[in-house]
């Protein structure tokens, strides 16, 4: 991001999260987004997820977390599994682009995605409404075998741009988030700023 630009609207594309996986999840968004709507620039989009049991086929050979967990020999080739998917942020997210680019609400867009199925609205708004639409992938590259971003969303896109360590440390939120007229919100356990910290 340039020294002479200014965030004036962070959208912020997510699903409310199911505890069928993990019973901790949902308390620990509810805190987070709480947390974010102390912050006045920002607006939370919400989709939601879906979690469908399914019959997968099995790698072979398999594997398993914890490490080291047995399976049962001969080794199945279907397992029934529980999925987790995120419904509605992404196509939010696509509509809303090709809306404020047509609005001419904005000057620059970064869109912090790695999902190539957001490669249309993504074109559509660069280079058909000619905005500007800078693609800031949530992960850094590791190897040239897996391209960040992907080479589709790099193409069309007119800029690319990383988030770096210290960027996620200055963006920290205090263990405690004070809320005028409301309880305080404290960092849930195991979300340690830790690995940002100097």
């Amino acid at each position: 991001m340039a020294d002479d630009e200014t965030v004036v609207r962070v959208n912020f594309y997510t699903a409310y999260v199911s505890g069928r996986v993990d019973a901790d999840a949902v308390g620990k968004q509810q805190a987070y987004l709480a947390a974010l709507k102390t912050v006045p620039e920002i607006h939370i989009e919400s989709g939601n997820f879906v979690i469908s049991d399914r019959w997968v086929r099995l790698v072979h050979p398999p594997a398993a977390r914890p490490d080291g967990c047995p399976w049962p020999e001969p080794h199945p080739h279907f397992v029934k599994a529980s999925i987790p998917q995120e419904k509605g942020s992404d196509v939010k997210l696509g509509v809303h682009l090709v809306r404020d680019s047509f609005q001419d609400a904005y000057d620059v867009a970064y869109v912090l995605t790695n999902d190539s199925d957001l490669e249309e609205p993504i074109r559509i708004a660069a280079q058909e409404l000619e905005k500007r639409v800078v693609i800031v992938p949530p992960i850094l590259p590791r190897s040239p075998q897996a391209p960040v971003p992907a080479p589709s969303l790099r193409r069309v896109a007119r800029g690319v741009c990383f988030i770096q360590d210290e960027d996620l440390r200055e963006a920290q939120f205090p263990d405690e988030v004070v809320r005028e007229g409301r309880s305080t919100l404290m960092r849930p356990p195991g979300w340690s700023s830790t690995r940002y910290d100097d």
